[in-house]
C-alpha cells in the first residue's frame, strides 16, 4: 500500500485559511493540553517525592523542555517520511542492541547502555517506537487481516529486539517492546482465534520459562507478588510500604508535602517506580481517580487519533503508540497498588527520568504528526 496515494487535497476553490501557530507547529491543542497539564503535575508530586530535592526537581525540568522539544520536531514530519524511515530506524535499533551485547556498559548487573562519550543511551528504549514502526510499515503493505504468512513474519520482527532486549538482561522492557509489537498485529485484525490459541500457548509454556528462561530474582519478584508478606523485610518490603501508603491516604489525602510514608523514606524508590503510591498518600482517592481521569482523556485522544487517520500505516502505528502508553500505566498502577509484580516500568509522564520521557513524547510527536497531516477531504 502506498501511503503517498491516500487522502485527496482540498477543492482549488476553496480559499486558504489562516493558520495559527500550533498548527503551524502541527500540534494538537486538547492532546498537547492534557500533557501540559500531566506534566505539570508530575512535577508538583516530584518535588514532594523527592523531599524537596531541588536539583532533582531542576534536572526533572530539562528533561520535560527536552522531550517537549522533540515532541515538536517529530510533530512536523510527515507520515509519509515516517513511512519510509520505518524499516531503516529498525535496522539501526537492531545493531545498537546487538552492539550492546558486544561492548554495552554494564550497571546494576545488566549490560543496557552504550556509551557515546558525550551520552549514554539506551536502545531497548528506542525498540519500543521502532518495532511497532516496522511491524505497521510491514502490515500496511499487506492484505489485511493478516494471513499466516504476514503473521509469522510480523512475530519474527517482533522477536528479533525482544530476544536481543532478554539477553541484557531486561525482562521488562523486552516484554514491552513485545506487547507494542503484537498490539499492531491486533489492531490490523488478527482473528480471535489465534489470539486465544497464542495465549493457550504462551500458558502451556509458562513452566518451561519458569524454570528456564526466568533468573532466580525474576522468579523471586513472581512469588514476592502471590505473598509479600513471606519477607516483608526483604523481597516484599517495596509492594507491603507501597500499598500501606496508598491505603493511609483514604479519600482526600494527607496533603502535599504531608505523606508519611514518602517523607520519611519508608516507601522506596518514590520518585521513580512507586510515585503512584505517593499520589495515593497525599491526594487520595480523589487525586488518584482525577490523574487517571486525564490519563482516560490521552488515551482516548490518542484512539479518536487512530481512528481518524487516513492510511492504514497511521492507523496502526496511531493505534499502538495510544495503547503502549496504556500498557504502561496499566502495569506501573497494578504493580503499585499489588495487582502485578513489580516491574521496572515508571508512571508515564509522572516519574522522575529522561530516557522513559523522550520516548513517551516522541511517540506523541508521532500521534500529533499523524493527525495534523491528515489531507481534509471535499465534503
Amino acid at each position: 500500500m502506498n501511503i503517498a496515494q491516500r487522502g485527496s487535497a482540498l477543492p482549488p476553490s476553496e480559499p486558504a485559511r489562516p493558520r495559527g501557530l500550533l498548527a503551524r507547529l502541527h500540534l494538537d491543542l486538547p492532546l498537547l493540553t492534557a500533557l501540559l497539564l500531566l506534566s505539570g503535575f508530575g512535577l508538583l508530586v516530584l518535588y514532594s517525592a523527592s523531599g524537596g530535592n531541588l536539583g532533582l526537581f531542576k534536572r526533572q525540568v530539562l528533561h520535560y523542555a527536552l522531550a517537549f522539544i522533540v515532541m515538536v520536531v517529530v510533530a512536523r514530519i510527515h507520515p509519509r517520511t515516517l513511512y519510509r524511515w520505518s524499516p531503516h530506524l529498525y535496522a539501526v535499533t537492531l545493531a545498537a542492541l546487538a552492539l550492546v551485547l558486544i561492548t554495552g556498559t554494564v550497571s546494576k548487573g545488566a549490560q543496557r547502555w552504550l556509551d557515546l562519550g558525550v551520552i549514554r543511551v539506551q536502545p531497548s528504549e528506542l525498540a519500543k517506537l521502532t518495532t511497532p514502526m516496522m511491524v505497521a510499515w510491514y502490515l500496511a503493505r499487506q492484505k489485511l487481516p493478516p494471513g499466516w504468512r504476514a503473521l509469522l513474519v510480523s512475530l519474527a520482527l517482533i522477536a528479533l529486539p525482544a530476544v536481543l532486549i532478554v539477553r541484557e538482561p531486561d525482562l521488562g522492557t523486552a516484554i514491552l517492546v513485545a506487547t507494542s509489537g503484537l498490539i499492531v498485529l491486533f489492531l490490523a485484525g488478527v482473528s480471535w482465534r489465534l489470539i486465544v490459541g497464542l495465549l493457550i500457548t504462551l500458558a502451556a509454556a509458562a513452566p518451561l520459562a519458569w524454570h528456564f528462561l526466568l533468573k532466580d530474582y525474576q522468579r523471586q519478584r513472581v512469588l514476592t507478588f502471590l505473598n509479600p508478606e513471606n519477607d516483608p523485610l526483604g523481597a516484599g518490603y517495596h509492594i507491603i510500604q507501597s500499598m500501606i501508603a496508598i491505603g493511609s491516604g483514604g479519600v482526600y489525602g494527607k496533603g502535599w508535602l504531608n505523606g508519611t510514608q514518602s517523607q520519611l523514606a519508608f516507601l522506596p524508590e518514590r520518585h521513580t517506580d512507586f510515585i503512584f503510591a505517593v499520589i495515593g498518600e497525599e491526594f487520595g482517592l480523589v487525586g488518584a481517580a482525577a490523574l487517571l481521569g486525564l490519563y482516560a482523556f490521552i488515551v482516548l485522544r490518542g484512539l479518536y487519533i487512530a481512528i481518524q487517520a487516513q492510511d492504514s500505516y497511521s492507523r496502526l502505528l496511531a493505534g499502538a503508540v495510544t495503547l503502549v502508553f496504556f500498557v504502561y500505566l496499566f502495569v506501573n498502577t497494578g504493580m503499585v497498588s499489588g495487582l502485578l509484580p513489580v516491574v521496572g516500568v515508571p508512571l508515564p509522564l509522572v516519574s522522575y527520568g529522561g530516557t522513559s520521557l523522550l520516548t513517551l513524547m516522541t511517540g506523541f510527536g508521532i500521534l500529533m504528526s499523524i493527525h495534523t497531516h491528515r489531507k481534509l477531504l471535499p465534503q
